[in-house]
């Protein structure tokens, strides 16, 4: 309960004394006193009045200081708590409206969240709007639909349309930001486009496709896509847009952060040093490097200066993983660091190893998470080796078990750097699926990949809000699961009906 929701309470209380005050004094004043007709008259017309009096007082109070309480256990009339923690920040005035449909359940849901929300910070004005009833008020504020909300705050305006919460508390931030945040995309090595239909396309001519090591060569990056991580981040807040390096003197210094989302092909020697160069000016960047890409020469001397070494192997976790693929590795507990907090279950179709060594002075060095103590690791081959028309098998290279690091976060003094610039941000994981539109949606791979960004832009410690991104309906079985529906249609669903028909057979023959 909010420290509104005591006050209010405490209103509550006071209204209650009101009113047993009320009826005691009632109790005890006599009905008929012994005075002459009109003072008679007079007494009984001042009780009336002090009684409707103190009433209409008492409930105007009480009206005026509402207190919210939801004593069901899945809080249903209650916002989420991000969304709480969203309004209860607020330091300046957000202007809320809402134009809700009153035949829709939902609708009126949202009306009622956000008219919760408004009672917990005085700084956020609600109103909510029936346009049916009130289509003067659509109009002005150029509505044409039902279940829209429209923020406004220092002169700025965004329209947010749904009936979640949360999605409205994103719109707070949104309307809030004073600044442009551009997180530019690297593209030029056949990385997932940012601007393709957001569904799951692979090149099907090969059998057992998945997205460990033996389909890492056969997915195609035009069709797989990053389209929903680009829209996860817009809707955020934050402009995003796409930048060739090899077109490019110097990566643009607009760029609050960079992301190169599982590139294909080699950096050019140039495009090396420009990245090393921007990071050398306190720039940050998210580099997911996936199975069996080649790290040119320079950026890996660069990373290998900080103490990151990516390693061409796969990581295999028997202990931890999605569905029946071990190599699909799952992360149920991370390592502390602001990128991880709070954050359930995430997956990675195909993962590799970083070994991390001693950082230079000025740099700190942190793991994100790793994997399980009996998964282990074997030497792939590199992307142009594993063409699909080679069909020669993996190199057999001997397994390195226990633990490993698989993504980790580095900041501070790049090495050789001006000292006194602005610290460097980088985080390196082995694996760009997570984020891809196959896999951002499910699990916390959305929120991982929302909270990297906004720890390499130095928001890490703004209010957030969690992304549910639509999906179609899916039922996920396990290896056991999937056993036991085979056994159950196609084994003993057929011996029933021969069962059966010999019965029936035995009882006329």
């Amino acid at each position: 309960m909010s420290r509104l929701d005591v006050v209010n309470s405490l209103w509550f209380v006071g209204w209650l004394a009101a009113v047993l005050l009320l009826f005691g004094l009632g109790v005890r004043l006599p009905l008929q006193p012994r005075l002459r007709r009109f003072a008679a008259a007079a007494y009984t017309m001042g009780v009336i009045a002090a009684a409707v009096a103190i009433a209409a007082l008492a409930n105007v109070a009480l009206a005026l200081h509402d207190a919210h309480f939801d004593l069901t256990r899945e809080r249903v009339f209650t916002p989420s708590r991000q969304a709480e923690q969203v309004v209860d920040s607020l330091d300046q005035q957000v202007k809320l409206t809402y134009f809700y449909q009153a035949q829709d359940p939902a609708g009126k849901r949202a009306r009622d969240m956000v008219e919760v929300l408004g009672r917990r910070n005085p700084l956020l004005r609600v109103r909510t709007v029936d346009p049916d009833k009130q289509p003067t008020v659509a109009e002005t504020f150029g509505v044409r639909i039902y279940n829209a909300a429209v923020l406004e705050a220092d002169g700025r305006r965004v329209q947010v349309m749904g009936t979640d919460e949360n999605q409205i508390a994103l719109g707070i931030l949104r309307v809030l930001r004073r600044r442009v945040v551009t997180i530019c995309f690297i593209e030029g090595h056949n990385e997932y486009p940012i601007d393709n239909f957001e569904f799951h396309t692979h090149f099907e001519g090969l059998a057992g496709h998945s997205h460990g090591e033996s389909g890492s060569a056969v997915v195609l990056m035009r069709g797989h896509g990053a389209g929903r991580m680009r829209r996860a981040l817009e809707t955020v807040g934050y402009d995003v847009r796409k930048i060739v390096p090899a077109t490019l003197p110097a990566i643009p210094t607009e760029c609050a952060a960079i992301v190169d989302l599982n590139p294909r092909t080699t950096y050019l020697p140039g495009e090396s040093e420009a990245l090393s160069a921007y990071l050398a000016s306190g720039g940050a960047a998210l580099l997911a490097y996936d199975l069996g890409f080649v790290i040119e020469a320079r950026l890996a001397a660069a990373l290998r200066r900080l103490g990151l070494v990516v390693d061409q192997d796969v990581v295999v976790d028997p202990l931890d993983h999605y569905s029946t693929d071990p190599e699909v590795v799952a992360i149920p507990v991370y390592e502390d660091h602001p990128i991880t907090r709070q954050l359930p279950l995430a997956f990675f179709p195909g993962i590799r190893s970083i070994t991390m060594t001693a950082p230079p002075p000025g740099v700190t060095l942190a793991p994100l998470f790793r994997s399980s103590v009996q998964s282990y690791t074997r030497v792939i081959r590199t992307v142009a080796e594993r063409e699909p028309a080679d069909g020669a098998p993996t190199n057999p290279a001997a397994a390195r078990a226990g633990r490993h690091v698989l993504a980790a976060a580095a900041e501070g003094t790049w090495p050789g750097a001006t000292a006194g610039g602005k610290p460097f941000r980088l985080v390196l994981i082995g694996d760009g699926d997570f984020a891809s539109n196959s896999f951002l949606p499910y699990m916390a791979n959305a929120d991982l990949a929302v909270s990297i960004v906004r720890w390499l832009v130095r928001e890490e410690h703004a209010p957030s809000v969690a992304l549910r991104i639509p999906v179609p309906p899916l039922v996920l079985l396990t290896k056991r699961q999937m056993q036991q529906i085979f056994v159950f249609v196609e084994v003993l669903l057929p011996l029933a009906v021969v069962l059966c028909g010999t019965v029936v057979w035995w009882r006329r023959r």
